[in-house]
């Protein structure tokens, strides 16, 4: 085999691998299942957990409810006469949907610059952050998967001035992160033993 035969496999080995690591888990509502299909999402999740201190479990729901693990997810486009796509409604992205403002406000405050809402390492150290900055601001306990949703959304501002109670619909959407947060960390005591045991020789 050329040498050009053997570059090529190898790019095409290497397109492969990022393809499936971006490419949504198989099973969405069992945080086990997810890990052991990608496992560089674990080491990445303890690791904001380690530094920040928002648990794994609400980590996932929120994610879960802002792009069910889609890397590129986009809020729909508004809709001229509800027919004719017309522009986004706002500028968040990502695993999590990120606003812009927000995101470059994370990246200023932790110098992360390089930080992608794309990348599933970055998005969960964002998330652990703002966890943190939510109960230092707001006295939103970090275990609290409902609150901290709320605060999420909302913005710190908007939290302090409580526009979630004028927003039925939000409530509900929070009290699903918390069950959410719940299964997963019923689901995620049964198997990070496992997980952490395989965490030193995963190569990601």
């Amino acid at each position: 085999m050329g040498n050009q035969a053997r570059v090529s496999l190898v790019v095409l080995a290497c397109l492969a691998l990022v393809g499936c690591y971006a490419a949504q888990p198989s099973n969405l509502n069992n945080v086990c299942d997810i890990f052991q299909e990608k496992r560089a999402w674990y080491k990445s999740a303890k690791r904001s957990f380690e530094k920040w201190g928002v648990p794994i479990h609400v980590q996932m729901a929120i994610i879960y409810q802002e792009s069910r693990f889609e890397a590129d997810a986009k809020p729909p486009r508004m809709r001229l006469l509800g027919i004719i796509p017309t522009f986004r409604p706002s500028s968040a992205y990502g695993y999590a949907q990120i606003k812009d403002d927000t995101w470059e406000w994370y990246r200023t405050k932790t110098g992360n610059t390089g930080a992608d809402r794309d990348d599933f390492a970055d998005v969960v150290d964002f998330i652990g952050w703002y966890g943190k900055q939510s109960q230092g601001r707001l006295g939103v306990s970090k275990w609290n998967a409902e609150q901290q949703y709320l605060a999420y959304h909302e913005g710190h501002g908007g939290y302090a001035k409580k526009t979630y109670a004028q927003k039925p619909w939000l409530m509900k959407v929070a009290r699903n992160v918390d069950k959410n947060a719940s299964r997963y960390s019923q689901q995620l005591a049964s198997c990070q033993k496992d997980l952490d045991k395989g965490w030193g020789f995963w190569p990601f």
